[in-house]
């Protein structure tokens, strides 16, 4: 109400209410208070002193912030969160040979963040040329977690990627980082983000009952016996993958529920982050033309002389990434079966479709932001840049004043 000796002043404009909310207060407060100066840094003291005030039961934010009046312009950081806590994780999607490792080291270097890879092929040691993984000289002194992870020997699953990925958001949490995922294997990012279904392991007994069924039986059984638990479960998959066959139908038997029920239940979500997601999507002829240009480059830098020494090292001949793209073709090379030309053009062709199944699997995706072009373009780089500006509240730069 207003004094009667006061003049009457127009009413607030909703910006102008939320600029002078308690809220925006506090974080004015605490930015000049502590001179904290990254959008992590901000957020951590933001949830540190919502917290006090909640168990202290203080009316409001802000508290002894009083004294300091409200910056005009000041954006206040992740409108978008569901929660004080919710803090954010950049998604960077697109096709191998799309740079995303470009521009992931580009964003982490403006937003001092660190490179988080999410590849089931660059968890392995040893197998570095024909991954893609990134040079120490194309990192740029930007960290990068989850690569070089595994032996040859060890499995790579889904859920043991969740694992390593939550240990590492954890890490940049307590130092304050930004995550800056760098995405090849979309299983691996929904695994991550919506959780995994609750699912027994694996009876090596059950398995060779039904390897052996299956040899009896001829082409075709194991995908009866699958229709008859679990017809949903058994459209999604090829009567010629038995690999998977055999998993459905063990799960069905295990859990006595079919597997498309299983996979429907028991999930958990990741807590505490939200994911800004940023897709890449060149023009498929650029694309098949970089990926041959990426395939000779490999071949130049000694890709064939690493597979050999693989090969020599010790590394169980049935381990699972010697069966990557470009292994099994040059290892073949390397058994006298194929001339390396023909592993040249193999391994271009395969790598081309893995690219097309990729784009097929993260147009799905929910929520992302798609860019034309490549990660290395600078047009691409401002505006991927400008997106997270926007989602992580910062002020967005003038186009002639961003960093390049």
């Amino acid at each position: 109400m207003l004094c009667p000796h006061e003049k009457s002043v127009a009413p607030q404009t909703p910006a102008e209410q939320l600029a002078d909310s308690p809220r925006a207060r506090s974080i004015v407060c605490l930015r000049r208070k502590c001179r904290l100066e990254s959008v992590g840094e901000v957020l951590s003291a933001f949830v540190s002193e919502t917290r006090v005030a909640t168990s202290a039961r203080q009316p409001g934010f802000g508290g002894d912030c009083a004294d300091y009046p409200l910056d005009s312009g000041v954006a206040l950081p992740f409108p978008q969160m569901k929660s004080p806590a919710a803090l954010p994780l950049v998604v960077l999607l697109g096709p191998t040979a799309s740079g995303k490792s470009a521009l992931a080291v580009w964003l982490a270097e403006r937003l001092d963040g660190e490179v988080v890879a999410c590849d089931s092929t660059q968890l392995y040691r040893g197998f570095d040329i024909g991954t893609a993984k990134p040079t120490a000289a194309e990192r740029r002194g930007v960290a990068h977690h989850l690569i070089d992870v595994l032996d040859a020997t060890e499995e790579a699953t889904a859920g043991r990627y969740r694992e390593l990925a939550i240990a590492a958001l954890e890490d940049l949490r307590k130092r304050r980082k930004l995550p800056i995922f760098t995405v090849g294997t979309g299983l691996y990012l929904r695994a991550l983000l919506e959780g995994l279904a609750e699912v027994p392991q694996r009876s090596e007994d059950l398995r060779e009952r039904l390897w052996k069924s299956a040899a009896e039986h001829g082409p075709g059984h194991l995908h009866r016996i699958l229709s008859k638990l679990d017809r949903a479960s058994a459209d999604k998959i090829a009567a010629a993958d038995e690999q998977k066959l055999i998993r459905a139908i063990e799960v069905c038997l295990l859990t006595k529920k079919p597997l498309s029920e299983v996979h429907r239940s028991g999930r958990q979500p990741l807590a505490g982050w939200r994911a800004l997601k940023i897709g890449l999507m060149p023009a498929r002829e650029a694309l098949y033309e970089r990926v041959h240009k990426r395939t000779d480059t490999m071949l130049e830098r000694g890709w064939l002389q690493e597979v050999r020494e693989l090969a020599e090292s010790g590394p169980v001949e049935n381990a699972k990434p010697f069966d990557f793209i470009g292994y099994r073709e040059l290892r073949g090379v390397l058994r006298g079966e194929m001339w390396l030309e023909e592993a040249r053009q193999a391994i271009e062709q395969a790598t081309r479709r893995y690219a097309k199944r990729q784009m097929t699997w993260f147009r799905r995706e929910k929520g992302v932001q798609w860019l034309t072009g490549f990660g290395d373009e600078g047009r691409v780089q401002r505006e991927a840049l400008a997106k997270l500006h926007e989602g992580l509240g910062r002020p967005v730069p003038e186009a002639g004043g961003m960093d390049v």
